[in-house]
């Protein structure tokens, strides 16, 4: 899978190459995917899921290279703002009466890897109104 991923000629590819394979994790762990890659003009929803009672905004990152900084590393202040935006334009849209929250799922694509390593953090980061 990892060597498949690598030879992708463009980024675009590369990431749905991983996202595919991080919704099939997810959806194993139970979640219930109701979108993907939801485009608002504030940013852009990876997953929109639900975990039980609660809706989740997944944000997906993948990294062949940790030099750079690890996957959850990526999701900074400037990232959660945006995913806090598209995530009110999808709620304005699509209401929710439950609870919400926004996980990372962090994918680590080391090339010597057979296959690639998840980690997911739920409730990486709080909401401020």
């Amino acid at each position: 899978m990892i060597r498949r991923f690598l030879r992708q000629p463009h980024a675009r590819a590369k990431g749905a190459v991983g996202e595919d394979r991080a919704v099939a994790w997810l959806r194993g762990r139970g979640y219930r995917v109701l979108a993907r890659n939801v485009r608002h003009a504030g940013g852009e929803l990876d997953v929109v899921a639900q975990d039980g009672d609660t809706l989740c905004f997944v944000e997906i990152k993948a990294r062949t290279n940790p030099a750079f900084g690890g996957a959850m590393a990526a999701v900074d202040w400037t990232k959660r703002g945006k995913l806090v935006r598209a995530a009110r334009a999808y709620l304005s849209r699509e209401p929710w009466d439950g609870p919400c929250r926004f996980d990372v799922l962090a994918i680590d694509l080391a090339p010597e890897a057979d296959e690639p390593r998840f980690t997911l953090l739920r409730n990486a980061f709080q909401v401020e109104e």
